[in-house]
Parts: structure tokens; sequence; C-alpha cells
């Protein structure tokens, strides 16, 4: 057993018992991680009831194979104005999921922490917006070695530069006219946006029109479904808001 404190994000908590809480923990140090906070529910003095999803936390625990157990944690925000809109909730909660689901427990990665924490930082301050979700799609299937192929058809290879029509794919990715006919079309403006947001790092940088939304999402929505074991929880929600 390892005793450590670092910096995590908490991606999702659950009620154990009648005291207890079962929490996930993206760990600066040590990646993904579940653990156990005994008397959560009734020790204000140990955590102060800071363990929320999308709280950004100083945490001191023990690591160990399965169930960790959190000593104690310290808030260093919990993104107070995300917690007075809805519509950032179902961004923010959406963010949170969807790296529980695509990130292996106890692999650390930085450039996904900095990603996550940077999308709630941005989320916390701007008002909430569909481009800005996209963004954080694809950067995220990039970073963890699921880098959408825009620049050729992903089922013959051909290059889609000299294509003249793109489809979207029915597992993400882009197709050719040909090996993607009868599939949603895809603008040249919508690929270069994505393209675009693989190069910037920063949040608020990129806009799509509401046609480019819905052909980025034809394309990112389908490439983060083929990579989860279960329907997004959060996506429901996120939908029925109109994000």
């Amino acid at each position: 057993m390892e005793r450590c404190r670092s910096e995590a994000i908490l991606l999702g908590v659950s009620d154990y018992g009648e005291a207890d809480r079962i929490v996930t923990l993206f760990t600066l140090e040590h990646g993904k991680l579940k653990g156990l906070a005994k008397g959560a529910k009734r020790s204000f003095r140990r955590f102060g009831g800071i363990l929320e999803p999308f709280a950004r936390l100083t945490v001191d625990i023990a690591v160990r194979s399965g169930l960790s157990r959190l000593v104690g944690a310290d808030a260093l925000t919990i993104f107070p104005r995300i917690r007075e809109d809805l519509m950032k909730i179902g961004y923010a909660g959406y963010a949170c999921e969807t790296v529980d689901l695509l990130l292996p427990e106890g692999l650390p990665n930085s450039r996904l922490f900095r990603l996550l924490a940077a999308y709630l930082e941005h989320l916390d301050l701007a008002p909430p917006s569909p481009s800005d979700r996209r963004f954080f799609e694809v950067n995220l299937l990039n970073i963890l070695g699921y880098r959408l192929p825009l620049g050729e058809c992903c089922s013959c290879g051909v290059d889609l530069t000299m294509a003249p029509v793109r489809h979207a794919g029915a597992a993400g990715g882009l197709l050719c006219g040909r090996c993607g006919r009868g599939g949603r079309a895809v603008s040249e403006g919508t690929v270069r946006l994505l393209d675009v947001s693989l190069q910037t790092g920063r949040f608020g940088a990129v806009h799509f029109s509401q046609s480019e939304l819905a052909e980025a999402g034809s394309i990112l929505d389908p490439a983060i479904v083929s990579h989860v074991s279960r329907p997004l929880k959060s996506l429901t929600f996120l939908t029925e808001m109109g994000g």
C-alpha cells in the first residue's frame, strides 16, 4: 500500500452503506482510481462536503489494488459557477463520465488531466458552448490514441483532400464518397475545424456553425460510443438540455 497526496478531479461518487462513499478519482500521479471514503456522509471535518462530481481536489489517498482508501481531501475549486447552470452541469458531467469510461484504471495521463481541467475551468468562466464540447471530444480521442484520420478514408485509405464528397463513418471517422455512399455528407469546413481543434490548445478558440456542429457530431458521437462499454447516462441529460 502506498500513501500519497495528489491533485485529482472527482469523476463520480456513490453512496456505500449508511456512512461511506465510493469515489472515482482522476489523479495526476496515479491516473484513475476508485477509493472508499469512510464516514464521508457524516464526517465534515475530513471531507468538508466537497466530494461532489467534477470538483478539483488535493487528496490524501492510500493507493492499493482494487479499492483504494481516501484518507482526506481539500478543495482546490468546486467550480461554483458550473453548479449554478444546468447546461454547464450537463457538459461537465458528460466530460467526466466520458473520461471515466474511456480511461483505464491506474494509468497516469497528464495530457488528459490537463485537458479535462482546462475544460472545467473554461466552463466555470464562459457561457456553455457546444463548440467547446466538440473541441473537448476530438482532443480526448486524440490523447487516448483514437485520433480520427481526417485526411484519408477510414475504409479504403484514399486521400480525402482530393475527394469531392466525404461522409461520416458508422463507427466514426470519415469515408470517401464511394465507401460512404448513402451516409451523411461532411463539409470541408467541418473537417478543417476539427483539424484546427487538434492544433490549438485553447478552449473558446474554435467555433462551429449549427450545420458544422451537426456534421462534427455525426463523426465524433459514433467514435466515442464505439469505445465505451455502456451508454453514457449524462448524454441523455445533455441531449434533453439541447447540448
